[in-house]
């Protein structure tokens, strides 16, 4: 009996001095820009500087929406429209171009809430595609729209429409020669923009936005506008934004599968991320996501060299990372 005695007693010590669980900051927001292939070499410290700062002002952004007691779709697509007004990011205004010569932006948004979903492809004069998206999602009564549609819908709603000029910039110029060439360097291939939140009441959202691959022939689309694959947001899971190669995360239904291991395996946001990551790299993909549990767990997983990201929280905690080391 004495044995039995010290035995609980020295359980109970040892749960006494294990740390409490964190309990999950009030807000949370995720913001990505794109992954691939960043090697420091590579990049001077003035375009280091560049993209760091882009990512700090999206933070910005919608950190001030969920520190105000906004919602969390309203900090995704504030922190998403920067990024996109940001040229050195391949979304809205320096996104890449088709062998056409232009750029088709896709985009959409989802509301953990109620798991309404809005998505838009091929956009050509939107400034701002996940305006576009969420005018779908919260206006239209459908999900998705494409072409020349979601150009004439925006502009009779309102929204600012731009030349298709506007999103053009000498540097996607120059990537398109390249591949146009036969040179199509790996930091030129593919890009997105993406952001997830939790906001005061608890409530997840997601959004991305992209100008999708380089010299891609007009017309093709890939994940960022496919609600499941780019973007998913459930308050019984999580909410996902995805980036890479757009075709395997299709395949993978990356961004739901993501959830779906969350929601009925009761894995951590990292887990599932790092498991459905796992499944994109067996079918020949690569590329990343950024994950929001509805417990507070984080995931900022990528399978390559690195991965413009960014991380802010209502404890104060604010961090950007490019590399994977970071």
């Amino acid at each position: 009996m004495r044995a039995w005695i010290v035995a609980i007693a020295a359980l109970a010590s040892a749960c006494s001095s294990m740390e409490a669980p964190m309990s999950k900051p009030e807000w949370t927001l995720l913001i990505h820009g794109g992954a691939g292939v960043m090697r420091r070499a590579e990049m001077t410290p003035e375009m280091d500087a560049a993209y760091r700062a882009g990512l700090n002002d999206a933070l910005e952004a919608g950190s001030k929406v969920l520190a105000s007691g906004g919602q969390a779709v309203d900090a995704v697509e504030a922190a998403v429209r920067v990024l996109e007004d940001n040229p050195n990011f391949n979304a809205g205004k320096g996104a890449v171009l088709t062998r056409e010569g232009v750029a088709e932006l896709d985009a959409s948004i989802m509301d953990g809430r109620n798991r309404k979903a809005g998505a838009v492809a091929q956009v050509r004069t939107v400034k701002n595609p996940i305006r576009a998206a969420r005018y779908v999602m919260e206006q239209s009564g459908r999900v998705m729209f494409a072409g020349k549609a979601v150009d004439e819908m925006a502009a009779g709603a309102g929204l600012e429409i731009v030349p298709p000029e506007y999103f053009i910039t000498p540097r996607r110029l120059d990537a398109l020669k390249r591949a146009m060439a036969g040179n199509l360097q790996p930091m030129d291939r593919y890009g997105t923009v993406g952001a997830v939140a939790m906001d005061k009441q608890g409530n997840l959202a997601a959004g991305t936005s992209t100008g999708g691959m380089n010299a891609k022939p007009p017309g093709r689309v890939g994940d960022a506008p496919i609600i499941g694959a780019g973007t998913y947001a459930d308050n019984a899971s999580c909410a996902v934004s995805s980036t890479g190669d757009g075709e395997y995360f299709i395949r993978a239904s990356v961004a739901r599968m993501i959830c779906a291991r969350v929601a009925m395996q009761g894995m951590s946001a990292e887990q599932a991320a790092q498991a459905t990551l796992d499944e994109v790299k067996a079918l020949g993909g690569t590329g990343g996501v950024i994950v929001l549990g509805r417990d507070g767990s984080v995931a900022l997983s990528m399978n390559t060299e690195g991965m413009f990201r960014g991380r802010a929280d209502a404890t104060g905690a604010k961090s950007v990372g490019i590399y994977v080391d970071e």
